[in-house]
């Protein structure tokens, strides 16, 4: 059986490639243009917050006080940008990525605690998923079966409606994962 990464982790892995590469425009006066342009991509796909707290800790703020009022992905993001900052070492691994086989199984799980109350899955999952709106297509359609999966719905037909053969695949592997863990 696989162990899974803590969310933060996750979240971490998720997003490796940017933060390393705001890492290393932060580190690279040279390269200003393109840390510019980076941050204009992500404030146009929605990380408004999130730029805002890269632009002051790119001035040399480090005070944990910038990440007051951003949500738990952006500031996760944030503090992994400071630690690589203050050393390299912890940076993640940018060309590493996600082990799909771990997204139903994980996706499964949140939902189940969200599902028996657990606050903090629900508010994991919900930001999840608004991230997974924002992408469109597939993705999109992926989000949107999240809240009815929350409130029970098991039915493939009525989940999958819709779907290409890829997110019906991830959404039929979610719904396996579910049996499994509702009946313990």
């Amino acid at each position: 059986m696989k162990k899974f990464p803590a969310p933060e982790e996750q979240i971490v892995m998720t997003h490796a490639a940017f933060i390393c590469q705001v890492v290393e425009l932060i580190q690279s006066p040279a390269r200003r243009d393109d840390f510019q342009a980076l941050l204009e991509f992500a404030r146009d796909n929605g990380w408004t917050n999130l730029v805002g707290a890269i632009r002051r800790i790119a001035a040399g703020e480090r005070e944990l006080g910038l990440l007051k009022g951003m949500d738990r992905e952006d500031r996760i993001i944030a503090e992994a940008i400071m630690r690589g900052l203050q050393n390299p070492a912890t940076l993640p691994d940018s060309t590493a990525r996600p082990d799909p086989e771990m997204a139903a199984p994980g996706l499964a799980g949140m939902i189940v605690a969200a599902r028996r109350g657990n606050m903090q899955a629900l508010q994991l999952i919900s930001e999840m998923a608004e991230q997974m709106r924002r992408v469109g297509g597939p993705m999109a359609r992926l989000a949107a079966v999240i809240r009815p999966l929350i409130n029970g719905e098991r039915d493939p037909l009525t989940l999958c409606r819709g779907m290409d053969e890829k997110t019906e695949q991830m959404v039929l592997a979610m719904l396996e994962e579910l049996k499994k863990s509702e009946f313990n």
